[in-house]
């Protein structure tokens, strides 16, 4: 895995594939254009090669040799757009980004969650757990829009008491009508680098956590 440090290093292993790409290309036109010569040399004067069957056979090295420069230029273009990436990605290190999740905890900035809703809901409630999977709190939030909602906990228990510091996960239940609206919790994390790998761009959280830029819903 390669950090946004090592982007120049992208850079010329984008270079190094583009390079190998066009000298296979060109060993297979010097091996074509080989044969083809060593079967005029060598062709029956009664039965000479056919005009046609040349062009043909020019043509399809012309196809062969088309098609191969372009993979070469889709790779190198590729590479170039994953550099390109990485960079951008750069610009969110230290911010807070709102990421697939369920985590919470009572302490500044980590209590903040969220969730998508597939389409409005008429009533919806957020459970929170503590650790250990007991029952912490229910929030009612009534109605809610579709999209993306943001709320955040007071840290406080059903009892009305402070919840001690910890890790503690949350549970979205939404209906329409009596319908179950299909739910996405979401929460904070805090952008500490990027790096790239074979499943491209990855934003790399506080938490050890890795997201891409598709599960991004919103940016602080």
């Amino acid at each position: 895995m390669s950090t946004v440090q090592d982007a120049s290093s992208v850079s010329s292993l984008s270079s190094a594939g583009t390079t190998t790409a066009t000298s296979t290309a060109q060993e297979t036109e010097d091996r074509f254009l080989a044969l083809l010569v060593a079967q005029m040399q060598n062709q029956d004067p009664l039965n000479p090669l056919d005009n046609a069957e040349v062009t043909s056979q020019m043509a399809q090295l012309s196809t062969v040799q088309g098609i191969e420069d372009m993979n070469a230029t889709l790779d190198a273009l590729a590479a170039s757009m994953g550099v390109n990436q990485v960079t951008q990605a750069a610009n969110l290190i230290g911010s807070a980004v709102l990421v697939p999740g369920d985590s919470i905890s009572p302490a500044e900035l980590e209590n903040v969650m969220g969730f998508e809703l597939s389409r409005p809901a008429d009533q919806v409630t957020v459970d929170i757990f503590d650790a250990g999977g007991g029952a912490v709190r229910s929030l009612d939030l009534g109605p809610r829009e579709d999209g993306v909602n943001l709320l955040a906990w007071d840290g406080l228990t059903g009892s009305g008491e402070a919840a001690p510091d910890g890790a503690y996960t949350f549970r979205i239940n939404a209906t329409q009508g009596g319908e179950q609206v299909d739910s996405t919790a979401l929460h904070l994390g805090l952008v500490n680098s990027v790096s790239q790998n074979s499943q491209g761009v990855q934003i790399n959280l506080a938490d050890n956590e890795s997201v891409t830029y598709a599960d991004i819903r919103q940016i602080f």
